[in-house]
């Protein structure tokens, strides 16, 4: 790295003396500055790529002298027991907000228990008697 370090410090130097005397690299520059942070890019992909493969396989690794630890004790697999504990006790702290449409959906249900429909029903047929008499007697 000090080394790329002093290549481009020596390099900004000589720039700076072609500028001086009337040279005109302005382009060229540019054009070595793109390949530079193209190739400095690349480096830091194949880095991040080099330090994700090694910590897959000592996961890997891991894994297998966790799995034998397992087999020998007749240990399960903790993943298991924490698939079941969410779904027997949700917190309800944790919970996922609803949205306008999911609260106006539960209030409709709400509102739809079989309670509020009988008495919905009742009170429409009691309605319509009570239209149906008043439409039958005249009062003088």
């Amino acid at each position: 790295m000090a080394a790329f370090v002093a290549k481009q410090m020596v390099g900004n130097k000589l720039n700076a003396v072609k500028g001086a005397v009337g040279g005109d690299d302005d382009g060229d520059d540019k054009e070595k500055e793109e390949e530079a942070e193209r190739e400095r890019q690349e480096a830091i992909r194949e880095a991040e790529e080099r330090r994700k493969e090694k910590h897959r396989k000592m996961e890997e690794e891991r894994e297998k002298m966790r799995q034998e630890i397992r087999d020998k004790y007749n240990i399960k697999k903790k993943e298991e027991v924490q698939e079941q504990m969410p779904q027997e006790e949700p917190n309800p702290l944790m919970r996922k907000k609803k949205t306008p449409e999911e609260l106006a959906r539960e209030a409709e249900a709400e509102e739809e228990d079989e309670f509020t429909k009988l008495k919905n029903s009742i009170e429409t047929q009691v309605s319509e008697l009570k239209s149906t008499i008043e439409s039958k007697c005249v009062l003088q």
